[in-house]
């Protein structure tokens, strides 16, 4: 490979990426100052309802440390430094200058309201590091939504309430009267937007009182405004003109990754080679730069994409990452970056030459399948070209229906559609059933004789990966099995010749757990996963593919250090849709609240569906 232009051009790169990754110096400095910035921020909002302890002495040598003529600035330093601290610890430039504005502005009120010449000395030599090391915080912005300013307002509203109560409470001999918790919380509610409450104070305590509450309000304006009115940058999208060289590249490339077709799902973001012969398809959640699946493209060229991919998770301070890489694709990323890699589990792949369903292993495939066919079940496997657009918008509808959950699931072995134009090669597997006669009335379903669906994305020019599987909870069990082993039966005539099933993590520990002579750590994993799975398809997955007598293909996860595997962990599963930390279903907008009536529904339930909507 090293003599491709990729190579040639990203020469030398790898290893800087890997110094700057990885540099003592670049990891330190960062991660010192902003664990600094996080335990000043928290001794500022904590030590103004201490400041008659004997913890008292030691706050006149920190920055912000308060006083109550001073209880304002502390609040909102405090804070200001706890949203700073994480952006500090990934060298972000913005937040490297909020904290070089925010500093100057706590050594003058240390000096002016606290006399405190340490707390200023203090305060310079922390603005001083920053600017001794500001190359190190050179960190681009994340990608960012407005749906950001409502989050902050709640969770900066909240805490500003909390602060706000603790404020009021923290002048007990001041206090006029004995004044009711509503009566506080109408003080606090009424002082962050800058008018006086109904607690009374003596001896000019309201002044103090009153400031603070003002400086809560004002900072949770400020900070939602800011969010709200900054330009959006959306996490991923991927570009026509992206999706064009994607699929160029597909074209000549597609048949080595069973995963490649997956690259064209359009809330992915791509990452070309300098030759433009190789691409790596990512997303980036909670600050993990998440690549599927091996480099898009020439082999030749993948170092190229790969280099581009670690530049840009550097400027931008991501965890690089790669989920359900091929083995050869995990021996490129961690040649070319220094990188690990871990088994994550094994792809099922069916030669359709070789599958029957004759013979003792596939016996309980043979006799449910059987089973179903005698119950009135028939099936049909298309390409989406043949499907006319009512019925393909039938297709559709009924997929999204039996989803079962408010958002699609998938990332790495999903498209994330069906029925799209572009997607014209990809192969759709339906179940059908007659309505049922009872009392000369046919009782149909809301998609008429619909039952079951199963999609497949091109893998090559003579292969297909399963994308999704979908069916009606009112339909027999077994749908799943049937449609597989009728789209293998088809696929032949479809030129297909080797299929591409599901995922199953951990396939082998669970294989190996189960066999005679397992030791006791692997039979402590094995019944790890078996109790895992009653949340998560892990011993479900493996069971199910099996059945069809697939062969095994591992696939990997690459990963820089072992610390950073929790958190690619959780991003994994926020891309893949198992964890959300979206805002609750409540405040977001709803799913349509009927049904709409689709093209195989008898005419008159069409019409009153359509009546109804």
């Amino acid at each position: 490979m090293s003599d491709s232009p990729d190579a040639e051009k990203s020469g030398g790169v790898p290893n800087r990426i890997r110094r700057v990754l990885r540099g003592p110096r670049a990891e330190a400095v960062p991660t010192a100052v902003g664990t600094a910035c996080m335990l000043i921020g928290l001794v500022d909002i904590v030590f103004p309802r201490l400041r008659h302890s004997r913890v008292h002495a030691l706050a006149e040598v920190l920055p912000g440390a308060v006083s109550s003529l001073a209880a304002a600035a502390s609040i909102v330093v405090g804070l200001l430094l706890l949203m700073l601290a994480h952006g500090l610890k990934r060298r972000k430039r913005r937040a490297w200058v909020a904290a070089v504005v925010l500093l100057p502005v706590g050594a003058a009120a240390q000096l002016l309201y606290r006399h405190s010449v340490l707390g200023t000395v203090f305060s310079l030599v922390l603005m001083g590091v920053l600017l001794r090391y500001r190359r190190e915080f050179a960190a681009l912005p994340d990608p960012r939504s407005r749906w950001m300013a409502l989050a902050n307002f709640v969770a900066m509203g909240g805490a500003s309430l909390g602060i706000g109560l603790l404020i009021v409470r923290s002048h007990p001999d001041t206090i006029e009267g004995s004044p009711s918790l509503a009566a506080q919380l109408a003080h606090v509610l009424w002082g962050l937007i800058g008018f006086e409450g109904p607690v009374g104070y003596r001896d000019g305590a309201d002044y103090t009182v009153g400031y603070s509450l003002g400086a809560l309000g004002l900072l949770t304006v400020a900070t939602t405004a800011y969010l709200a009115f900054r330009p959006e940058h959306p996490a991923a999208r991927l570009t026509a003109s992206d999706e064009e060289g994607l699929r160029e590249l597909l074209a000549t490339h597609g048949g080595r990754d069973s995963l490649g077709y997956f690259a064209l799902r359009r809330d992915k973001a791509v990452i070309f080679s300098p030759s433009g012969k190789a691409a790596v398809c990512y997303r980036v959640v909670s600050g993990v730069m998440l690549a599927s699946g091996d480099p898009v493209g020439d082999v030749e060229a993948w170092p190229g994409a790969i280099a581009a991919f670690m530049e840009e998770a550097r400027a931008h301070s991501w965890t690089p990452a790669v989920m359900g890489c091929s083995e050869t694709g995990g021996e490129v990323w961690t040649r070319e970056t220094g990188l690990d890699a871990l088994e994550l589990g094994d792809e099922a792949i069916v030669d359709v030459a070789g599958f029957t369903l004759s013979g003792r292993a596939m016996r309980n495939v043979r006799q449910m399948v059987k089973r179903i066919e005698r119950a009135g079940y028939e099936t049909r496997v298309r390409r989406v070209a043949d499907l006319g657009p009512e019925e393909l918008e039938a297709v559709r509808l009924a997929a999204e229906d039996w989803r079962g959950t408010d958002t699609e699931r998938g990332f790495s072995m999903a498209l994330g559609r069906i029925g799209d134009p572009a997607d014209g090669d990809s192969v759709i597997a339906t179940a059908h059933k007659a309505a049922d006669i009872t009392e000369d009335r046919a009782e149909e379903g809301p998609y008429g004789d619909l039952k079951a669906v199963l999609h497949f994305v091109p893998w090559g020019p003579d292969g297909m990966s399963l994308d999704l599987m979908r069916r009606d909870r009112s339909a027999d069990p077994g749908m799943n099995e049937l449609l597989i082993v009728a789209a293998l039966q088809a696929a032949p005539a479809l030129g297909v010749t080797r299929v591409s099933l599901n995922f199953a993590m951990f396939r082998s520990a669970l294989a190996r757990g189960e066999k005679l002579g397992a030791g006791p750590v692997l039979r402590g994993w094995r019944a790890l996963l078996v109790f895992l799975s009653r949340w998560f398809q892990i011993e479900s997955l493996y069971k199910f593919n099996a059945k069809f007598g697939p062969r095994w293909e591992p696939r990997f996860v690459v990963f820089r250090n072992t610390r950073d595997l929790p958190r690619i962990g959780l991003a994994a599963m926020q891309a893949e849709g198992f964890v959300s930390l979206a805002l609750p279903r409540l405040l977001r907008r709803g799913r349509r609240a009927e049904r709409r009536p689709c093209a195989h529904q008898a005419p008159a339930r069409r019409r009153e569906l359509e009546q109804a909507a």
